[in-house]
């Protein structure tokens, strides 16, 4: 039913695809995997200027996840943000110890892989007949079927209708880019488009495959304590979901007693933290404190936030 467009999208990607990102480039499970993660929730600019190659030096293989330290991987990870990614890799990597799994029901069933990233996996590196369900794809599928709302079912039923099974790597790739350079979210270059002869919604694009209004992001006001014992800055290993396994100041809700050093606000995709660095009038005994001198806290793995904190403490001595 789709055979014209399909080879005008396979057309199309070996003219303007992007086949020379890296994790395009070979067929290894594991390297797409990591790639698939990463971009997730990161822009690929992002991810291929800061992440990628340096983690794949950390840990080559697949056994070299499984075998390293936590730790390591969250350190790895570091700036890269929504750590829970970090901690289900290196789950799901002593899990699988030394290959993972080629079908999509198993690849599902591992931690922190989805179904469009089980699809993907299982496309990319073995041809496996499965459509990727990404957010670009949702758009182009949103207009394509002209779907005003982001029904995930639906979209599901669209993404197997208009699936190219004969090329499943090419299309799914290809979608990919169209959603990326020519179907954005607020840009469309439809005269360009090789889904254009079949597209439902060219007429009025910007109509379909909206998603849901964004709801207003919560503000936390939060001292991040400064604490010292001969010489040494006391850090806490966070039991937050978002964060959990990292190291950082302790925390504290806002007025308090001492002296703030400085402030800053740093931008959570679901809250904004207003920071206050703070040194205490008194300070807290907790057991949760463990003491590090600056070399030492250079090889912990610490938010951005608690970076930025690091930072203005180095200012404020310099």
């Amino acid at each position: 039913m789709y055979s014209a467009i399909h080879d005008a999208i396979a057309a199309w990607y070996g003219a303007h695809g992007r086949r020379d990102l890296p994790w395009r480039t070979h067929r290894d499970p594991y390297r797409i995997w990591i790639s698939e993660i990463m971009l997730q929730q990161t822009q690929v600019k992002t991810v291929l200027e800061r992440f990628y190659f340096p983690f794949l030096e950390a840990f080559p293989a697949l056994a070299d996840l499984a075998a390293a330290d936590l730790d390591d991987v969250l350190k790895r990870w570091e700036g890269l943000g929504y750590y829970t990614r970090a901690r289900n890799l290196h789950r799901a990597a002593k899990l699988c110890v030394t290959s993972l799994p080629q079908e999509a029901a198993a690849l599902e069933a591992l931690p922190g892989i989805g179904r469009s990233t089980a699809h993907a996996i299982a496309a990319f590196a073995h041809d496996a007949p499965l459509p990727v369900l990404d957010a670009n794809v949702k758009r182009v599928l949103s207009r394509f079927f002209a779907r005003e709302e982001r029904d995930e079912r639906i979209l599901w039923q669209d993404a197997y209708a208009l699936l190219d099974t004969r090329r499943p790597y090419m299309y799914n790739q290809a979608m990919m880019d169209i959603g990326a350079m020519l179907c954005q979210s607020r840009n469309v270059t439809c005269n360009a488009c090789p889904l254009q002869s079949g597209c439902q919604g060219q007429n009025d694009a910007l109509r379909y495959g909206r998603a849901k209004a964004k709801k207003s992001v919560p503000s936390r006001h939060r001292a991040l304590l400064v604490l010292w014992r001969e010489g040494k800055l006391g850090l806490i290993r966070s039991e937050e979901r978002f964060l959990h396994g990292l190291w950082g100041f302790m925390q504290s809700p806002l007025p308090l007693e001492g002296r703030a050093l400085g402030s800053f606000v740093h931008r959570y995709t679901h809250f904004h933290l207003h920071a206050t660095v703070y040194e205490p009038a008194d300070a807290p005994d907790d057991e949760r404190l463990v003491w590090f001198d600056r070399s030492e806290i250079a090889t912990l793995s610490l938010s951005t936030a608690d970076h930025k904190a690091l930072a203005l403490l180095d200012a404020l001595s310099s």
